[in-house]
């Protein structure tokens, strides 16, 4: 069974639909769902959000007396908790995305009414709308751009144990509310998405072990792109040998399937496979002596209960006969509509070494041999199981 780890963590990774093509070894299309659920669980879910909005400190909110009410000042006004926030998704077509974040967000302060002074909480519903792209492009990374930062404030509650506000300071606190908060939230929502950047990133740009024998490096290859419906972001494979060097591969066009309803497709260039096969399959020439007694049909044998020998009635005397079997040329899979099968090369040697003589090479064969695979995905690995056809 060969394995090749493909990501530690798939988030962003070669977006296609099926009408565009991949210049890269390996691709993958995500749908807005699942970008929307990764960005969830790193802003939101992880406190990425909250840590960054904690104790976000508001200027003072006055509002001046008049006959029938008592001038009013809150002050020392920080947000206290961001209470049920929500993110949704939508992809601008050659943009980049549009993220917006709705919730409660729970202050807490100091409020002096005339002569009297107490603890004053107000709960204010906010929705911040932003623009996301990807800019300037190099060595695998990006810069990350938020535009268009809109902050709309919704119903505002006040809470006093007193009860003496009245319904005019409430239209205040939303006035002077709405003139501070998107200064302070766009800002912070800024410093959060470039965090976000820097983590997908890592999980895009990591060397994975290949066995022993090599290593792949992932390595985001262009600017992301995105439409309507998909986003996209072609990766770089490059396959090394462990004290060699980068073995080739063919990174031609490839086409995807379209997404459906499915919340990711993941493509594999055969260049690309045919790369990481050459390190998975390397089998080292393997020696098996034939029993010299003297039968009249050759008589299968399994030696150390793993290979296939035989008894010839060409062996004679105290020299035996022996076989050699060795790999000719790396491996070549072969990818076909709902078929894969791997191409393997052998070299068969026959051949006779006396006690202190030189070896007698009797026959040289080369048999080509046809493997079919079965892929399957576990665990992050794609699997190819490797069976004689």
């Amino acid at each position: 069974m060969a394995m090749l780890k493909l990501f530690g963590i798939v988030f962003f990774c070669g977006l296609l639909s099926p009408s565009q093509e991949v210049l890269s070894g390996l691709s993958c299309a995500v749908s807005p769902e699942a970008v929307k659920n990764v960005l969830s669980n790193t802003i939101l879910y992880n406190g990425l959000l909250q840590q960054h909005m904690q104790g976000l400190v508001l200027p003072n909110i006055v509002s001046g007396g008049s006959l029938l009410n008592s001038p009013t000042s809150i002050t020392s006004l920080r947000l206290v908790k961001t209470r049920h926030p929500k993110l949704s998704v939508a992809l601008l077509s050659g943009i980049g995305l549009q993220i917006t974040i709705a919730a409660k967000l729970e202050l807490s302060g100091n409020c002096l009414v005339g002569l009297l002074s107490e603890l004053v909480d107000i709960l204010v519903d906010v929705s911040i709308t932003a623009n996301i792209k990807c800019t300037n492009f190099e060595s695998g990374t990006v810069q990350v751009v938020v535009e268009d930062c809109l902050c709309i404030l919704g119903a505002v509650k006040i809470k006093l144990l007193s009860g003496l506000l009245s319904l005019s300071v409430n239209e205040i606190v939303l006035t002077q509310l709405t003139a501070t908060l998107p200064g302070l939230l766009c800002p912070v929502l800024n410093i959060v998405i470039n965090l976000v950047n820097i983590q997908l990133l890592a999980t895009l740009n990591l060397v994975t072990p290949v066995g022993t024998a090599g290593t792949v490096h992932y390595q985001l290859a262009s600017t992301p792109f995105a439409s309507s419906l998909y986003l996209r972001l072609d990766l770089d494979g490059t396959v090394k040998q462990v004290g060699g060097g980068i073995i080739p591969h063919d990174s031609s066009p490839c086409a995807l399937p379209p997404l459906l309803d499915k919340l990711l497709v993941l493509g594999v260039h055969q260049g690309f496979l045919n790369a990481v096969l050459s390190l998975l399959i390397q089998i080292p020439p393997q020696t098996f002596p034939c029993t010299p007694e003297a039968v009249s049909v050759a008589t299968p044998v399994r030696y150390a209960g793993e290979w296939e020998g035989t008894r010839c009635s060409a062996c004679r005397g105290t020299s035996p006969l022996s076989l050699k079997l060795m790999l000719s040329g790396n491996p070549l899979i072969i990818l076909e509509e709902n078929k894969a099968t791997v191409e393997l090369s052998v070299l068969i040697q026959v051949f006779v070494k006396g006690l202190d003589g030189p070896v007698l090479n009797l026959l040289l064969l080369k048999a080509d041999l046809i493997l079919n695979v079965r892929v399957s995905v576990a665990g992050g690995r794609l699997l190819l199981g490797l069976s004689l056809g």
